[in-house]
C-alpha cells in the first residue's frame, strides 16, 4: 500500500514539474518574441524568491550599468551606516564646485548656490530615488571611491561586477561603457539583499523603501505592471552618440505579486539604435509578461 502511494506521489511530483517547466518554456519564449526584432542587444533575469521559480536570456550579457550602480553604491554606503562609521542623520557640506552642471541632479536644481549641509540620508534619497549624479558622486567619495564599491560587491559573492568611474567619469562615451555587470549577476545581487544576507534589517529595509520610491522610469518596466504595484528598483541610461547609438538602458528592481511574492526582474538593454519611446516600451513588454505569467499560471 506504501509503495502504491508512493509511486502516485511520485507521479504527481513529475507532473507538476512537467507542467511547471513548460510554462517557463512558454514564457521565455514569450519574451523572446518581444525581443527578436529589436535593434539593441537584450539580457533579461527573472526569479521569484519564493519559489526559485527562474530563467533568463541572455543572462551572462556584460552590459554597462549606467546609473543602475547606485544601487550597489548605495549597498556599500549603508554597509558603513551598519558598521557605525557613518550615520543617516550625519550631515555633510555641499559645496557649489561639487555640484556640477550639464548632469542630471535634483540637489543642484533644489539648491543652485550649494555650501549648504545635506544629512547622508537626503543624499541616499536624491541619489537613489532620483537619480542624483551629484549626489551619487559624492557619496562614493565619502566612502573612498569605486575600490570601496568593487571590493564590497565581491565580497557579496558577485564576480560580474566592475566599477571604475564615477558619474562625472561618465560622461564621455567611452567611459560609457567601462562599468559593467550581467542580467543574473544582479539578479543574484537583488536577491541576497531583500533576504537580509548583505545589511542589518533596518538599512535593507531603508534602501529597498528608497527604491520603491524611485521617481525615475516611470515608462519602463514599472508601465508594464499594473498600476500601484509595488516596484522597488533602479534605472540606468546612457545618451546617444552621434550616429544615434545609445550605449545603455537598463531597469532593474523587485516586484511584488498580489499575494507578496517578491519576483525579481533584471533587465539590460545594450547598443540600441531604436528610438527613445521604443526602447522603453521594451522594458515595460518584459514586465507585463513577466506579470502575467506569475499572475495566470
Amino acid at each position: 500500500m506504501n509503495k502504491i502511494l508512493s509511486i502516485i506521489c511520485l507521479g504527481i511530483y513529475f507532473l507538476s514539474v512537467s507542467s511547471f517547466a513548460q510554462k517557463n518554456m512558454e514564457l521565455q519564449q514569450e519574451l523572446k518574441n518581444i525581443i527578436a526584432t529589436k535593434n539593441a542587444t537584450i539580457g533579461i533575469s527573472i526569479k521569484n524568491i519564493e519559489t526559485k521559480d527562474s530563467l533568463s536570456i541572455n543572462g551572462n550579457l556584460n552590459a554597462p550599468l549606467m546609473s543602475v550602480f547606485k544601487f550597489h553604491i548605495a549597498l556599500a554606503v549603508l554597509n558603513f551606516v551598519d558598521e557605525g562609521k557613518l550615520s543617516l542623520n550625519q550631515k555633510f557640506y555641499i559645496k557649489q564646485e561639487d555640484l556640477h552642471e550639464n548632469t542630471w541632479s535634483p540637489i543642484r536644481d533644489d539648491y543652485p548656490n550649494g555650501n549648504m549641509f545635506l544629512t547622508l540620508d537626503q543624499l541616499l534619497k536624491y541619489t537613489v530615488s532620483h537619480s542624483d549624479n551629484n549626489g551619487c558622486d559624492i557619496l562614493l567619495e565619502l566612502i573612498g571611491g569605486t575600490e570601496t564599491v568593487q571590493q564590497f560587491i565581491n565580497q557579496q559573492g558577485i564576480n560580474d561586477f566592475t566599477i571604475k568611474v564615477n558619474e562625472q567619469g561618465m560622461q564621455t562615451w567611452q567611459n560609457a561603457y567601462i562599468n559593467t555587470s550581467t542580467p543574473l549577476a544582479t539578479t543574484d545581487l537583488l536577491e541576497k539583499f531583500y533576504t537580509g544576507k548583505i545589511l542589518k534589517k533596518k538599512t535593507t529595509k531603508y534602501l529597498y523603501k528608497i527604491m520603491a520610491e524611485c521617481s525615475r522610469g516611470t515608462t519602463w518596466m514599472k508601465a508594464g505592471l499594473p498600476k500601484g504595484t509595488e516596484l522597488a528598483h533602479r534605472t540606468g541610461i546612457s545618451n546617444t552618440n552621434q550616429e544615434h547609438l545609445r550605449a545603455a538602458m537598463n531597469d532593474v528592481g523587485i516586484f511584488k505579486l498580489p499575494n507578496g511574492n517578491p519576483i525579481i526582474l533584471s533587465v539590460y538593454l545594450k547598443n540600441i539604435t531604436e528610438e527613445r519611446a521604443a526602447t522603453e516600451k521594451i522594458l515595460a513588454d518584459i514586465a507585463k509578461a513577466t506579470w502575467n505569467y506569475y499572475t495566470k499560471k
